[in-house]
């Protein structure tokens, strides 16, 4: 059962499996975005606390050192051991990201489930990874080597505190890797809980590090430092640009980027409209809108959608928007005021440039950051609606003619991070399959993500990919090794 006010355990900084206060002494406050009140005050990291982290790191990382030569299946049975731990304290850990981000508490707990068997699945690859043998020519053995990057600053966002977490810590400790991580400002307290419980699982000190502080201070100091290796990072293009930038100019760090996005979702005249309006409700609505795959642009074929735009008024509607805290709520606030802000000024552009406001359209009451549910329809695709990632609960309904239509229009964009299509013809979904430019294509469903596959972006939607056997990759070096034979058997 969830807690309303869970404690407040943890506001330090964690490094070298230690708590302490920032080197400024400086603090600052994570709100409630459900009353907009404080919660409590956090230490803020800066550039100073980002060295003294990647000192911990290097030397937790440094040949000879106990994470270092620790079995790969007992760095497995560590990672289990902090599912575990999850599990136990899942309650508490779904009230306090339900407290600091507003999302309802049952998604609360979901989130917390997947993080878990994100950790799980990257956990039973510990001892999997290895090189290979090279029938060279000449009197040659000649093998490779896969070897861990070494010390990783990871930067999540704030919308799916517990879960990006996860992303960016299995793949990391499953080749070996050792880590600065650094939450997002608005949603540090879950982090810091996470970091109490690899200290229990037996982490050596050193191996992971937690420090909240702000994008242009703590941010910036991991995308620049020289001794960190490989920078992982989720969220805006603009701030990823920043970061590839900052990695380039220092010292060619790898990067791994999963970045925004502008999805589009088509709903194909052959399909049943009631299942197709419930799974584009899904796509846009889910987490409050603040999604990066949120299917943001929904094209819908002219034959039905009148009837299409009528049905998903309705379960916009319908939706429950209020305290996240008590059950049957759908929708809690937005995650703070800058988010509400662009939000209500992008549907002010969708009114203005001439959508059809179906319903919505407003704040949801005076206190916290809450938006009403909102559909727009008529929507044209020169409007800022149908161009800007709004990162909320707004729903953008296109009408097309043809597919071949659709996917132009689908393509018409910097953004490539998720697609999906609703049909019952098979060659419809192949079509849309092969032609649409985006690293995620779901067909009559939306969403479905999995620690087993592949997940990251084209075009300006990022580089590399988090999850799946394809994530272990962007932390690990490949080292070629040739010994010399006196004769070739």
């Amino acid at each position: 059962m969830a807690v309303r006010n869970p404690e407040i355990k943890y506001t330090k900084l964690f490094i070298n499996n230690e708590w302490v206060n920032s080197k400024s002494g400086k603090t600052f406050p994570t709100l409630n975005p459900t009353t907009a009140e404080k919660i409590v005050d956090v230490a803020e990291a800066d550039k100073a606390d980002v060295d003294a982290a990647v000192v911990a790191a290097k030397a937790a990382f440094k040949p000879g050192s106990l994470w270092r030569t620790v079995d790969a299946s007992a760095r497995g049975r560590l990672m289990l051991k902090l599912c575990d731990l999850l599990e136990r304290d899942r309650v508490h850990l779904a009230s306090l990201e339900t407290l600091d981000n507003g999302k309802p508490y049952g998604d609360s707990h979901f989130d917390i489930g997947c993080a878990i068997d994100t950790i799980r699945y990257f956990a039973g690859w510990c001892d999997k990874i290895h090189g290979d043998t090279i029938p060279v020519d000449g009197n040659f053995l000649t093998f490779t080597r896969k070897e861990p990057i070494g010390v990783v600053g990871s930067i999540i966002p704030w919308n799916y505190p517990i879960l990006m977490a996860a992303w960016k810590l299995s793949p990391a400790l499953a080749t070996g890797c050792t880590i600065i991580l650094k939450p997002a400002e608005q949603t540090p307290l879950t982090a810091l809980y996470i970091a109490s419980l690899i200290k229990e699982a037996g982490f050596p000190a050193g191996v992971v590090n937690v420090v909240p502080g702000y994008g242009p201070t703590a941010g910036a100091a991991i995308s620049e430092h020289p001794n960190i290796d490989k920078v992982a990072f989720t969220g805006s293009t603009e701030v990823g640009k920043i970061i590839f930038g900052a990695a380039a100019k220092s010292n060619l760090k790898r990067v791994t980027l999963e970045l925004g996005g502008k999805s589009p979702i088509i709903i194909c005249e052959d399909a049943d409209v009631d299942e197709a309006a419930n799974i584009a409700h899904g796509a846009i609505f889910n987490n409050h809108g603040q999604n990066c795959v949120a299917g943001s642009r929904t094209f819908v074929q002219a034959k039905i959608y009148d009837e299409f735009v009528k049905k998903a008024t309705t379960l916009a509607n319908d939706r429950k928007v209020g305290d996240p805290f008590v059950d049957g709520t759908q929708q809690g606030p937005q995650i703070d005021q800058a988010q509400l802000n662009k939000i209500e000024d992008l549907i002010q552009s969708g009114k203005t440039e001439g959508a059809k406001l179906e319903c919505g359209g407003g704040r949801h009451g005076q206190k916290g950051y809450f938006v009403q549910p909102t559909v727009f329809s008529n929507v044209k695709d020169n409007m800022r609606i149908a161009k800007e990632e709004i990162f909320g609960p707004v729903q953008q309904i296109l009408k097309f003619d043809t597919l071949e239509e659709a996917l132009t229009r689908a393509n018409d964009t910097k953004y490539g991070l998720a697609a999906g299509i609703i049909t019952k013809d098979i060659n419809k979904a192949l079509t849309f399959i092969q032609t649409v430019q985006a690293g995620s294509v779901w067909v009559n469903c939306y969403d479905a993500v999995a620690p087993q596959a592949p997940f990251g972006g084209f075009k300006e939607s990022g580089q590399g990919r988090e999850l799946g056997e394809a994530a272990l990759k962007e932390y690990l070096e490949t080292k070629t090794v040739t010994i010399a034979l006196e004769l070739k058997v």
